[in-house]
C-alpha cells in the first residue's frame, strides 16, 4: 500500500487524518547467527521492507491499534503498566508503551495504523520492526530524547521481558541503525559497530522465502539460549570468560572434555566457529573477495544444519539447490531458523532463472513454492511525514 492509500485507511478507521507517518525496515543477517546472545559478532543489513506506521494523538487516553494487515484490533486504556495478553502482533507496540511509561516519559492517547510487507514467521525481523518503529514514533512525538542504539535496547527489553523471548540485541540494532548499501558489522557484547560497504559487483543478495511461519517464542529458540548458558558454565571451570564468544577454536579444542555432552558441545563449537567466520567474512567484504564470502555463508549454514540443528527441511532444500546452481557463491539460513527465509548471493544476470529453477526445485521437494525476490541494503528507522 502506498501512503497515499494509507491515509485514507487511517481516516476510514478513526475519521480524521494521520499527523506523523514513520518506517522501520525488516533485517536480513549476512553471517553471524545464533551468536548475539553469545556475545559474538554479528554482520546484519537493514533491507528495504518493513513496516510503516500511521498514528495521530487523541484526547481519550486511549491506544487503538489496527492493522491493515492483521484483523485483530485492541482499544487500551492509559495505564501505569502494561502487561501481555495472548499472542497477537499489538503485544509489541504496547510493550514499547510499558517500557516509555516505565522510563517517566508521559505518553497520552493515541490512533495507531501499522501496515507491514515483512512476511511473519518469515526470519526478516518483523517483530524488532514493529518494536524499533513505535519507540521511534514515540520518541519523536512525546520528545523521549533517545538515540537510536537506546531505541534499540529498548526493544530488546521489549522481546525479552515483555514478550519472554531470550533474544539478542542484534535484530533491533540492525533495523535502528541500517545504513544504505552498508552491512553492520556489531559486537552484540560491547555495541561497537562499524559500517562495511556491501560491494558484491555483479552479484544480488537474494531472499528465499521457505514460506514455512514460525513463532519465535514457541520454537526451541530459548532451548539453544539454555543449552548455551550451560555450555558457558562448565567450560568456565578452567577459562575466565564472561560469553562464548570469548573463547577461540584453540582454547575449545583443548577444554571440550569439560562439557562432557556431545549436543551441549555442538552447540558451543557452532558458536565459537560462527564467530570466526564473521571475522573472515570482514576481511573478505573490505578486501572485495565475494567469492570467499560466498564459501562462508555455506559453511555458516552447514554448522546451524549439523551443529546448532536449527535449520529444516525446507531451508536445507534452498542451500541444498544453490550449491548446485553454477551462478550462485554462497547461501545459508537467515535469522533464528526452524523455517523463515535463507539467503543466497546470485549474478544479477541470473537472478530471474534462479528465481524459476529453484522454484521449481522447492516446489518439487517440499509441496509448494516458495518467495523468491532479491533485496536492496536500506536506511534503518525513520520519520516518513
Amino acid at each position: 500500500m502506498t501512503i497515499d492509500n494509507l491515509k485514507i485507511e487511517f481516516e476510514k478507521k478513526f475519521n480524521k487524518k494521520a499527523e506523523h507517518v514513520f518506517f522501520c525496515p525488516g533485517r536480513v543477517n549476512l553471517i553471524g547467527e545464533h551468536i548475539d546472545y553469545n556475545g559474538g559478532m554479528v554482520m546484519p543489513c537493514a533491507i528495504t521492507m518493513g513496516t510503516t506506521l500511521l498514528v495521530a494523538k487523541n484526547d481519550e487516553h486511549i491506544f487503538r491499534f489496527r492493522a491493515v494487515d492483521f484483523p485483530e484490533t485492541t482499544d487500551v486504556s492509559k495505564q501505569s503498566t502494561y502487561s501481555k495478553t495472548g499472542d497477537e502482533w499489538f503485544n509489541y507496540p504496547i510493550g514499547v508503551i510499558h517500557e516509555f511509561t516505565k522510563a517517566g516519559i508521559d505518553v497520552t492517547g493515541l490512533d495507531m495504523l501499522f501496515s507491514g510487507n515483512l512476511p511473519i514467521g518469515s526470519g526478516l525481523s518483523s517483530s524488532a520492526s514493529i518494536e524499533v518503529l513505535t519507540g521511534h514514533a514515540l520518541n519523536e512525538m512525546f520528545n523521549g530524547g533517545m538515540d537510536k542504539v537506546e531505541l534499540a535496547l529498548l526493544g530488546k527489553r521489549v522481546e525479552n521481558d515483555f514478550m519472554g523471548l531470550n533474544s539478542g540485541i542484534m535484530d533491533q540494532f540492525a533495523v535502528a541503525m541500517g545504513k544504505d548499501s552498508n552491512a553492520v558489522l556489531l559486537n552484540c557484547d560491547t555495541l561497537d559497530y562499524e559500517y562495511l560497504p556491501f560491494e558484491i559487483g555483479d552479484y544480488v543478495l537474494a531472499i528465499v522465502n521457505t514460506n514455512k511461519p514460525r513463532k519465535l517464542v514457541e520454537s526451541k529458540y530459548n532451548e539453544r539460549f539454555n543449552e548455551c548458558r550451560t555450555a558457558l558454565k562448565l567450560l568456565q571451570q578452567n577459562l575466565e570468560v564472561t560469553h562464548l564468544c570469548e573463547i577461540s577454536i584453540e582454547d575449545f579444542t583443548k577444554n571440550r572434555s569439560l562439557i562432557n555432552d556431545p549436543v551441549i558441545e555442538n552447540r558451543a563449537l557452532h558458536v565459537v566457529s560462527e564467530d570466526e567466520r564473521v571475522k573472515k567474512a570482514k576481511d573478505a567484504l573490505v578486501s572485495g573477495d565475494i567469492k570467499t564470502f560466498g564459501e562462508l555463508m555455506y559453511a555458516s549454514h552447514d554448522s546451524l544444519q549439523s551443529l546448532y540443528e536449527v535449520s529444516g527441511k525446507e531451508l536445507d532444500t534452498i542451500v541444498e539447490f544453490s550449491k548446485t546452481y553454477e551462478d550462485c557463491i554462497g547461501a545459508r539460513m537467515t535469522g533464528a531458523g526452524f523455517g523463515g527465509c535463507a539467503i543466497a548471493l546470485v549474478k544479477k544476470d541470473s537472478f530471474d532463472d534462479f528465481k524459476e529453477k529453484i522454484t521449481n526445485y522447492y516446489n518439487e521437494k517440499i509441496g509448494y513454492k516458495p518467495g523468491v525476490f532479491s533485496s536492496v541494503i536500506a536506511e534503518g528507522v525513520r520519520t516518513v511525514v
